[in-house]
């Protein structure tokens, strides 16, 4: 019997109510349609025990552990559950050790889910890397940060992403309302819980079966008893919430919507709010380096090149964050926070990628001009590779009014610098060397 045996066994009845309430079978798993309806692929996947190495991502309470457990009841695989901050790598490798031995004398293999994978290092996520190729292991990894910033490729690679999403305030609804008749939840309570209780609990959880379960036990245990009930009203419910808020911050609220408060406080221009959101996920202890990130990117998105400066704050501080450490580092985030929301703003340098994209897609790959390319060989020199390429350098003023762009796009414009900030002066720059190229391609074309 390893962990997970255990914790698929019924609980006892003082372990906490999330524990108890935890889902046994697909037909108790509230919310993911998306990948666990009853017509998935996914989901036939795991009950016909064909899975293959894969990443859960989600925000906290969303059933990524969960689901790790039914695919542990619906395999004949070995299962080895690791969490990634609290064992280390020697325990790591007597796993693999196990499941190699386990391959090789009883041909059986080993699903290793590796909860928190976000983290392990670059060089612990690359030792997993042969384990996974070979088969030694089948790897379940989760995490709460997204796979494209906190997992190696190499490791992404090999392993699909299966993104769960929060939970609907219909599923957060239907989970309080099982566990308040449920004998595995708090039936012997005999609970009586006010409808705006239930309806403060659903909007507080935001998506979060874990703090919805934790909030009510809290509220119905510490509820007083009326003609043998126990009853739970809003005044009483104020007052656990008072006990309760930090921790909710911490686990359910910061993750996505603060940082999206955060980052429109920035585009709309507003320190005072921007400064208010970060220091709510500060308060709420979110991974500043997931701050940090948000905020070098909003310099590019929103601010550009109305502030180019703007970018290198925002990487200083995101440096910050890895070189000083918290709680040190949030001076430096608030720094970068209220001078990027100061800042003026420019979208035109992301909306000039996103137009050139578009023109990508849409039309075919039109070959280099000839003057623009290397020629490095006598072949390509004799095909007429770089002939006629003028160095920019060589003008007085470091600009030649040469052809960049195929011949078939001569007329295609992408960046429109706005009138603010820098970028009204790097608007009226290219307007004059524009029109300098227009006039010379006007003229009959020496090169």
């Amino acid at each position: 019997m390893d962990l997970f045996d255990i914790a698929d066994a019924d609980a006892p009845d003082d372990a906490p109510l999330a524990t108890r309430m935890r889902p046994r079978t697909f037909d108790e798993f509230l919310g993911q349609e998306h990948i666990l309806g009853p017509d998935q692929p996914f989901r036939r996947e795991i009950e016909s025990d064909s899975i293959r190495s894969m990443i859960l991502w989600g925000p906290p309470g969303c059933g990524k552990t969960t689901l790790a457990r039914l695919i542990a009841r619906s395999s004949r695989a070995a299962f080895e559950p690791f969490h990634a901050a609290s064992e280390g790598v020697p325990e790591l490798r007597r796993r693999i050790a196990q499941a190699q031995e386990r391959r090789k004398f009883h041909r059986k293999g080993t699903i290793l889910f590796l909860d928190e994978i976000h983290r392990f290092n670059k060089a612990q996520q690359d030792s997993l890397l042969p384990h996974v190729e070979e088969g030694t292991v089948t790897l379940i990894g989760a995490t709460t940060e997204n796979p494209s910033f906190e997992l190696n490729a190499p490791l992404l690679s090999r392993a699909r992403v299966v993104v769960l999403n929060p939970l609907g305030e219909d599923d957060i609804r239907r989970l309080v309302a099982q566990t308040l008749i449920s004998p595995r939840g708090l039936l012997d309570r005999s609970p009586d819980v006010a409808e705006d209780v239930i309806a403060r609990i659903v909007e507080i959880a935001d998506g979060d079966a874990r703090t919805a379960l934790n909030l009510l036990e809290s509220t119905v245990l510490s509820a007083p008893i009326v003609d043998g009930k126990r009853a739970v009203r809003g005044e009483h419910f104020a007052d656990v919430l008072k006990r309760h808020a930090l921790r909710h911050d911490k686990s359910g609220d910061s993750h996505y919507q603060l940082i999206s408060a955060l980052i429109k406080s920035i585009r709309g221009s507003d320190p005072d709010a921007a400064v208010y959101w970060l220091a709510r996920l500060v308060e709420a202890g979110e991974n500043p380096r997931f701050v940090a990130r948000r905020v070098v990117i909003s310099a590019s998105e929103d601010v550009g090149n109305a502030d180019p400066a703007a970018l290198s704050v925002a990487t200083a501080a995101a440096h910050a964050v890895e070189y000083v450490g918290m709680p040190e580092a949030q001076i430096s985030l608030a720094q970068a926070v209220t001078y990027l929301a100061s800042a003026p703003k420019s979208n035109a340098s992301y909306a000039a990628l996103n137009d050139a994209r578009a023109f990508v897609r849409a039309n075919r790959p039109y070959p280099v001009p000839l003057h623009l390319r290397n020629a490095v060989t006598g072949l390509q020199r004799s095909l007429g590779h770089g002939e006629g390429y003028q160095y920019a350098h060589d003008a007085d003023d470091g600009y030649v009014p040469q052809r960049h762009l195929p011949e078939d796009m001569d007329d295609v414009m992408f960046y429109h610098p706005k009138e603010i900030g820098k970028e009204r002066a790097i608007g009226r720059r290219l307007a004059e060397w524009r029109g300098r190229k227009a006039r010379d391609q006007e003229e009959p074309d020496s090169t």
